[in-house]
């Protein structure tokens, strides 16, 4: 069976990309940062939830050295801190969490990747486009993300391993769950978006399983939006 790992995939958009790897025959496993996200993971058959905090280094290891079979890396853990990321400290903290440990995961899994010629998709954003002014450490993070995809690219695929990622749009999620329900806002945001709705995790999970099937066996170092046409307004 392939197997697949989901950081960030207790929830959200991760759960969403696990549920979709399920549906495609892998076995998954998926990470939460505290043990009520890893309890909260439905049961499903081929899913296993771990704890993982991914700026922990000795913890990443840890978390992929059980694996006997590694096809995909799915780097989905994120924080954003509206409002703080100002703060030096915090801004530290997004970039830790987002860049560098997308960074250690991708090091750690690396030799079993390219054992299995396995792919990593990342999880870059509409703000690797954008600037966001309320949130500095998280756009720039998820700059760094769509550079760093690009550079491992380039560097592994004599292993065999690709490297792409996915730029969601707005998605509907506990996280967004206000700016859903706020008419105004969402109506702003649905006017930008040329399919007029918002996206749905399982969208970002069919993107996910084709860069990760041998569909996307030339594909590499590429970004893909999953926005509902977003970026081309």
């Amino acid at each position: 069976m392939r197997t697949a790992f989901v950081s960030g995939g207790a929830r959200g958009i991760g759960f969403g990309i696990a549920e979709a790897l399920l549906a495609a025959g892998y076995g998954v496993t998926v990470t939460g940062l505290t043990p009520a996200e890893v309890a909260a993971v439905p049961a499903r058959e081929g899913l296993s939830a771990i704890e993982l905090d991914v700026t922990d280094d000795a913890a990443v290891a840890a978390a992929i050295a059980p694996l006997d079979r590694l096809d995909a890396l799915v780097n989905c853990a994120g924080m954003i801190a509206r409002g703080a990321e100002y703060e030096i400290e915090t801004f530290k903290k997004v970039i830790d969490v987002n860049l560098t440990g997308t960074m250690r995961l991708c090091l750690a899994a690396r030799p079993k990747l390219a054992r299995a010629g396995g792919a990593i998709v990342n999880t870059a954003s509409m703000l690797s486009f954008f600037g966001g002014p309320m949130v500095p450490a998280y756009t720039a993070s998820k700059g760094a993300v769509m550079q760093l995809t690009k550079a491992l690219a380039i560097a592994w695929a004599p292993e065999g391993i690709r490297v792409n990622a996915v730029a969601p749009g707005w998605i509907a999620t506990e996280l967004t769950r206000g700016l859903v329900e706020d008419e105004a806002r969402s109506a702003g945001i649905l006017a930008r978006t040329p399919l007029g709705r918002w996206g749905e995790p399982a969208d970002i999970g069919g993107a996910v399983v084709f860069l990760c099937s041998e569909a996307a066996r030339f594909v590499t170092g590429t970004i893909l939006p999953v926005d509902g046409g977003y970026a081309a307004m």
